[in-house]
């Protein structure tokens, strides 16, 4: 028995974390599925996602240990996937997570449940998102939408996309579409040792 990894990629901006929250908020047990909470070294006020600061030092002694299932470094932050998805995906239970771009070749290659679920933003709406959030300048957006494209480019055709240009509620809507297409009909049952 084994669940799917549901691994959600697109640009930054594109709204992948609001969706991630938005799904936290509606998924129930029939789902069989947990969205999994990033470990990160970067402050938690910071960039608006539910995620699990740790200091530079606390990430490095987990990632010593192999508490992480993934990890990677990006935009001087370092990012990890805890392995605790390893237990929930053993037990059949479906994950979704908050993957990297530039990681998913090596994720598809430890994962091979892994399904790649692409959140679509129109260029100018992504544009003038970066724009509003005011973390980066004009030519380092044009440089982040360059590589986006790039991404986009070296997919395949029949990826999974979520269209996040209208409101937030259709993209949450759109993600549990796929997550309940692909519930599991059951999961181990996952008892305390206590």
């Amino acid at each position: 028995m084994s669940g799917k990894l549901l691994y959600l990629v697109g640009a930054s901006g594109s709204g992948k974390d609001s969706l991630l929250e938005g799904c936290r908020q509606r998924l129930q047990a029939s789902h069989r599925c947990f969205v999994a909470h990033r470990y990160i070294t970067r402050a938690p006020n910071i960039g608006g996602e539910n995620h699990i600061h740790l200091s530079p030092d606390e990430f490095d002694m987990r990632a010593s240990m192999g508490m992480f299932a993934m990890q990677w470094y990006s935009h001087d932050y370092s990012y990890g996937i805890g392995s605790e998805i390893d237990n929930w995906l053993a037990k059949g239970v479906n994950v979704v997570i908050n993957g990297s771009r530039e990681y998913l070749q090596i994720a598809q290659h430890a994962y091979p449940n892994l399904i790649p679920v692409l959140v679509q933003v129109d260029e100018e709406q992504l544009r003038q998102r970066l724009i509003e959030r005011g973390r980066e300048s004009e030519a380092e957006i044009i440089k982040r939408l360059n590589r986006h494209r790039q991404f986009v480019d070296s997919l395949p055709s029949n990826i999974l996309k979520i269209d996040n240009n209208a409101n937030l509620q259709a993209g949450v809507d759109a993600l549990l579409t796929i997550i309940n297409s692909l519930a599991p009909e059951s999961v181990q049952p996952i008892r305390s040792t206590h």
